[in-house]
């Protein structure tokens, strides 16, 4: 028997879905059962799904996941979510209708963010902290603990180390350089022009704009960097290492051939598949809490704006993140 609160009273829900892979215009909001949540699971009313660069590459069908959801399809894409806790389902004790929480839910085949109702396993969601509203803490998960995760397990970056992020004012990059600076690193970023200010104001220590300056030419003997770009440009940043300094990239598509060219050189790099973890989630909130992590949101988004808002994701220049706002009329 599910523990229920009383705001679960409509019949149906809207959610975004797409029957084939191709453009945006695969798309498409339905209505659906709202679903009742089993052993360990929770259901959440969601206030934001925060979109994510794999989101759009998935619909298009290029990808891990793509390969494997092909012939599970149709399928609701959405892997951040925020929003408060309507019903719980047996065994769950950690959390109660009413919480408010975020998480990384259905990583990597099941997604189901882009709704108004989401299910989540009660082990995928923290406590959203009362300083972060529920759409922005929607664009937090997926971003957040990717930057963590690259940072703190891979690269082990310490107090007083130098830093590179590349693509510092994205959506994992902006929650990158906060975290260094939380730590208490050097932190150097690249960013066009327009992101100088951000970059600054969120404490960056150099801002080098890539579309005038080679970052190869400035940056040298350098602890880590953080790849959010791949391919030549993760290849390129291996000479800004110093002894010992370790490279982390990100995109998966090209993480082979960086770490490939990593090795050919005596170097050290390594590709990161984020994975959901409560603990982490946990600290980043407490990072927020205290004030010390801002969450960017460039634009909300409805969930019938679901097609707009991969239009803007897929220009692959947004100033942190972009947010469904998954409350419709109620």
């Amino acid at each position: 028997m599910a523990t229920s609160s009383n705001q679960n009273t409509e019949a149906s829900m809207k959610k975004v879905v797409y029957h084939q892979f191709g453009e945006r215009d695969v798309l498409q909001v339905t209505s659906a059962e709202i679903p009742e949540p089993q052993q360990g699971e929770v259901l959440i009313r969601v206030h934001g799904a925060g979109l994510n660069p794999i989101d759009w590459k998935t619909r298009s069908g290029l990808g891990f996941v793509a390969q494997q959801i092909e012939e599970a399809l149709p399928w609701t894409p959405g892997y951040d979510v925020a929003g408060e806790v309507v019903a719980t389902g047996q065994g769950v004790n950690t959390l109660a209708p009413g919480d408010r929480v975020m998480g990384l839910i259905g990583f990597p085949l099941n997604g189901g963010g882009y709704s108004e109702y989401a299910i989540a396993t009660a082990d995928e969601l923290a406590v959203v902290p009362e300083e972060l509203d529920l759409v922005t803490a929607g664009a937090l998960p997926l971003a957040a603990l990717t930057a963590w995760q690259a940072l703190f397990e891979v690269a082990s970056l310490e107090e007083g180390q130098k830093i590179l992020v590349h693509a510092g004012a994205g959506g994992v990059g902006h929650f990158a350089v906060q975290f260094a600076l939380a730590r208490g690193a050097h932190v150097i970023a690249t960013a066009s022009a327009g992101n100088r200010d951000f970059l600054s104001e969120l404490g960056v220590h150099e801002v080098i704009d890539y579309t005038t300056t080679d970052f190869a030419d400035e940056c040298f003997g350098l602890d880590v960097v953080l790849d959010l770009v791949g391919g030549e440009t993760g290849k390129r940043s291996l000479r800004t290492l110093g002894e010992g300094g370790m490279l982390v990239t990100i995109p998966t598509v090209t993480a082979d051939e960086v770490v490939s060219a990593a090795e050919e050189q005596g170097l050290r790099a390594h590709g990161i598949t984020v994975r959901p973890d409560i603990f982490h989630l946990d600290e980043i909130a407490e990072l927020v809490e205290d004030g010390e992590v801002r969450v960017q949101v460039e634009q909300v988004f409805t969930l019938d704006q679901a097609k707009q808002a991969h239009e803007r994701l897929e220009t692959g220049h947004v100033q942190g993140k972009l947010v469904l706002d998954c409350r419709g009329e109620a």
